[in-house]
């Protein structure tokens, strides 16, 4: 009989495990969940498949190509407040990712060698995480170290993400002119050649000036 006891108890301990272990889950990919029906797997880095969002264009996202980039101050992963409008004169790449999600990690390095190539024209990148409360700066700074990230990561949050309509899909970036309209927006993987090409549209807006 107690040994009846005992295994309905692990049975009870493992269902509670796998219920919260699944409420974790849900809550960090909960911006993927609703992806559209034309998903398809992309290989990540490691050759395992992942899903990803097949967006077409700019779907999902809220339109702002033409008008003024909503302003944000947000912390870096050095506690430092970085201000979208000081950046005002330079082309800025925001992208906002997470730690999770698995086409971020394949741009990432895209990102880290048009930054390296358009730099000293003036352009700039703002990797905006959209990890939960749960991760921490600390842990968002290592991640950069590993993935060599040669840009600003910060730590988002829900005010800045209703700004840019909710940030629907990962990863979505907007393109930003030197003269602070957004040029370009996109939502979900896209070819590098696009993100070049959307980096570029940025530059040639406005004129050269202060930071």
């Amino acid at each position: 009989m107690k040994r009846n006891h005992w295994v309905i108890a692990v049975v009870l301990a493992a269902l509670a495990l796998m219920a919260w272990s699944g409420y974790v889950n849900y809550k960090s990919r909960k911006r993927i969940a609703s992806a559209p029906p034309s998903a398809m797997l992309v290989p990540d880095s490691g050759g395992n498949q992942s899903v990803q969002q097949d967006v077409a264009g700019d779907e999902g996202l809220p339109k702002f190509q033409g008008h003024d980039a909503p302003n944000f101050t947000l912390q870096n992963v050095d506690g430092k407040k970085v201000t979208l409008s000081d950046y005002r004169g330079k082309a800025v790449l925001i992208n906002f990712w997470a730690t999770w999600c698995a086409p971020c990690k394949i741009e990432m390095p895209w990102f880290v060698a048009l930054h390296n190539q358009y730099a000293h024209e003036g352009f700039e990148i703002l990797g905006v995480s959209e990890d939960d409360s749960s991760v921490t700066r600390a842990q968002i700074a290592k991640f950069g170290q590993e993935e060599k990230i040669n840009y600003p990561l910060l730590m988002g949050n829900d005010a800045v993400s209703r700004k840019y309509g909710g940030v629907e899909f990962l990863p979505t970036s907007y393109f930003v002119g030197r003269d602070g309209k957004v040029v370009a927006e996109t939502a979900g993987l896209v070819p590098r050649a696009e993100v070049e090409a959307n980096i570029k549209k940025a530059l040639a807006t406005g004129v050269k000036g202060r930071k």
